[in-house]
């Protein structure tokens, strides 16, 4: 059974506390603007030891930061814990955490990113539905798009309810120089349009509980008791998976590898349908070059479930809130999406 955190209210606290990348004092500012604008919706802050600072893209050490996120995590006045980013090495702090401690503590959690590598074996180990979305860093007063804005009020619902969240009208195509304008918004410039990968189908529908995140992370999980997907889905057989992931870095043959290897791995033999998010990673278009489109569909096409692309998650935002765990219904037609989340 799912665990759903309390929901998370005006007067709130949240824990922010940095598990891969810290933040350097030339980006202190934006840092400082986020929390304001929690401040502004009603929380309280309590900042972790490993946040304000940054060495060779880690806040500290593995011991560090593992110690400093189960300090907030079993915190009794924390409700919440919102990391200010990703990175690349939050892969290190996973056996040095205490999940039989964590799971008597529920609290939400929200990221994405390299935070997907912690949100993910959490759900997996412990039942505790964690959220995929927006980072604190992207969240200032600035913002404007519906997906941004709405973020937190999905950690605001109790067990059973009900949310919808519609694809986006525009998304990001180019991130702004965050050090010229440390109050700038998503500069969303691109028409959005979720796609699928079997042409021929028009409008597809599948549902299940959600899990997964950004592959690029999550790819060193594959064959670990931390990613652990196949016994997820064993686990709610009954209602079946949806995996969602999202590309950050690597390019189609790397991404190739890693889907064969979540294929050979089990992650998709319970899933009712598969949805990417926009591809960080633009693809060649040099003649007799692999696409990041052709490698998806020569590795995942003979699977027979709906593959919904370039839908709102991940590292071109806007994105969607996304409850590992939860169970949804996603529908796509005509380049429009919509997900649907039931808290049960």
């Amino acid at each position: 059974m799912i665990i759903y955190p309390s929901p998370i209210k005006p007067g709130s606290v949240v824990g922010i506390t940095a598990p891969s990348s810290g933040i350097d004092s030339k980006l202190h500012e934006r840092l400082n603007l986020a929390e304001l604008n929690l401040k502004n919706k009603g929380f309280e802050i309590l900042e972790g030891n490993c946040l304000r600072s940054d060495f060779k893209q880690v806040s500290g050490s593995p011991e560090m930061r593992a110690a400093d996120l189960m300090h907030l995590w079993t915190h009794p006045a924390i409700k919440f814990i919102y990391p200010p980013w990703g990175g690349s090495l939050l892969v290190e702090i996973l056996p040095l955490l205490d999940f039989d401690q964590i799971k008597n503590s529920p609290k939400w959690i929200l990221g994405f990113s390299d935070i997907s590598t912690l949100l993910l074996p959490i759900t997996n180990l412990t039942d505790i539905a964690t959220a995929h979305g927006t980072n604190l860093f992207d969240s200032v007063c600035s913002q404007s798009d519906t997906l941004t804005l709405n973020a937190l009020e999905f950690l605001n619902l109790n067990k059973g309810d009900i949310f919808e969240q519609k694809s986006s009208e525009f998304w990001q195509k180019q991130w702004p120089d965050l050090q010229k304008d440390f109050n700038c918004a998503y500069h969303l410039t691109e028409k959005t349009e979720w796609k699928i990968l079997k042409k021929t189908d028009h409008c597809v529908e599948f549902s299940g509980r959600l899990i997964g995140g950004c592959l690029d992370s999550l790819a060193a999980l594959t064959g670990t008791p931390f990613g652990a997907v196949p016994e997820f889905s064993h686990r709610y057989k009954n209602d079946k998976t949806i995996i969602y992931l999202e590309n950050c870095e690597q390019d189609p043959y790397a991404l190739a590898r890693i889907l064969w290897n979540f294929k050979m791995a089990g992650w998709f033999e319970n899933a009712s349908g598969i949805i990417f998010g926009r591809d960080a990673k633009s693809g060649s278009n040099v003649e007799n070059e692999l696409t990041n489109y052709e490698a998806i569909e020569n590795v995942l096409g003979n699977l027979n479930i709906p593959i919904v692309l370039d839908a709102d998650i991940g590292h071109m935002p806007p994105q969607m809130t996304l409850i590992n765990g939860a169970l949804a219904t996603v529908r796509c037609e005509n380049g429009r999406g919509l997900v649907k989340q039931k808290l049960v």
